[in-house]
């Protein structure tokens, strides 16, 4: 098993480009469901969910070729409309092959997706959702088996805004009769990129990205020509990573309207940000200033940046109160931080950080995908050397990451555990 070391205390400098997002390739992989032919996406990040996806869209009979980030699937012969637990068990967002196939084909067997480092996601709100659409819903031994003629539009009010309701519903309702509103939806940039995509098929979707989405129903999709987004979390980390070492990097393919709530915390951190062509350049403070955080959905505060805005935390002068708004158990990385020297308690759903002068180098071990960031970012502003066990997380959302930061100045390897 790989593990990550780093020799800290290397300021970063130079400029990173951010890959495709993952969470927006994900329902856009899915989304080729919706129509036959031979559809394109291209800037799809090599990852171990991308890997994941593709091997389900094969077993449902799709073909898959992949070359440099582009991917071209065919979806004429879908053979089987069933999702088997081996595939999705290893990730939660495999449950989005339920919309697309409930559409186009009127059924779909999906097993129910597990739980979670970072809690438990349940997807009773996609399951209310589709049968507001007319879909008779069975869970059977561990699997949702979905049938309906044809959906019909629907009103929908969420309990509470969910990105992969979200997407599962919007992705269902392009093929549905009539006029499907999604109410309290989830406003998050890939939502938007999404949309856009659907549209670019053929679909009717309006106000993407407000807490109301449109979607007018129609016969059919033509096939998907799109570029995925630039993915705002690893600029984020990026970013984050240029002030805990109090660096100089252009993050290039960074947004800054997707990232506006992170930016702001940064300035109040003491990082200088600012727009360049093309991306955001990131200045390190000389000084960490304690901020006080509070996770919620787009557009506030993200929690895929919680931990490694925590890591920075633990180097500011004064305390800092972290509140987790969005999922329970993810706070999995203080004990870790904590063997680095951090000085940080828990409190329910807040976490308390007090600055230290410094962070030493440990052994750590990484709990879920941002976590392992925190851990790295942690990593490259300590002192002595930090090794980071169980990485599989890290190759689920982050893109050679350790060759993009040795490429800023970082010493930082991937070696045989």
């Amino acid at each position: 098993m790989d593990k990550i070391v780093i020799h800290g205390g290397q300021r970063l400098k130079g400029e990173v480009l951010i890959s495709g997002a993952k969470n927006a390739a994900l329902p856009l992989l899915f989304a080729t469901l919706l129509a036959p032919g031979r559809h394109r996406l291209a800037n799809v990040p090599q990852l171990r969910d991308i890997d994941t996806v593709a091997e389900l869209l094969t077993t449902l009979g799709a073909t898959v070729e992949r070359a440099d980030g582009l991917f071209t699937v065919g979806a004429d012969a879908i053979m089987s409309i069933e999702a088997p637990y081996e595939l999705v068990r290893t990730m939660r967002a495999s449950v989005l092959v339920l919309g697309p196939l409930l559409a186009r084909h009127g059924e779909a067997r999906v097993s129910l997706p597990g739980g979670c480092a970072i809690g438990a996601r349940p997807i009773n709100l996609h399951l209310k959702g589709f049968e507001a659409m007319g879909a008779k819903i069975v869970l059977d031994h561990g699997y949702v088996e979905a049938r309906a003629k044809r959906l019909h539009g629907a009103r929908i009010y969420f309990d509470l805004p969910t990105v992969g309701g979200t997407e599962n519903l919007m992705m269902a309702a392009t093929l549905a009769k009539g006029t499907t509103i999604l109410e309290n939806a989830a406003c998050e940039p890939e939502i938007v990129d999404l949309a856009n995509a659907l549209n670019a098929m053929g679909a009717r979707i309006s106000c993407a990205g407000s807490d109301t989405v449109t979607i007018e129903g129609v016969e059919d999709l033509r096939p998907l020509d799109y570029a995925v987004m630039p993915d705002r979390i690893e600029a984020g980390t990026f970013m984050v990573a240029a002030a805990i070492t109090r660096g100089d990097v252009k993050v290039t393919g960074a947004v800054a309207s997707d990232l506006e709530a992170l930016i702001a915390k940064l300035r109040d951190a003491g990082a200088e940000i600012v727009e360049e062509s093309g991306g955001l350049r990131v200045k390190g403070p000389r000084r960490i200033e304690s901020v006080n955080i509070k996770t919620h959905p787009h557009p506030g505060f993200p929690t895929d940046m919680q931990a490694q805005f925590m890591a920075l935390m633990t180097l500011g002068q004064g305390t800092s109160v972290i509140s987790e708004n969005v999922f329970e158990n993810r706070f999995m990385h203080v004990c870790e931080l904590q063997r680095m020297g951090a000085d940080i308690s828990i409190e329910g759903h807040s976490a308390t950080v007090k600055g230290v002068k410094g962070l030493t180098g440990a052994p750590v071990m990484a709990t879920d995908l941002r976590a392992s960031a925190s851990l790295i970012l942690a990593g490259l502003a300590a002192d002595n050397t930090t090794e980071v066990a169980r990485i599989y997380h890290l190759d689920r959302g982050y893109e050679r990451i350790e060759t993009k930061l040795k490429q800023l100045g970082a010493d930082i390897e991937r070696v045989r555990a």
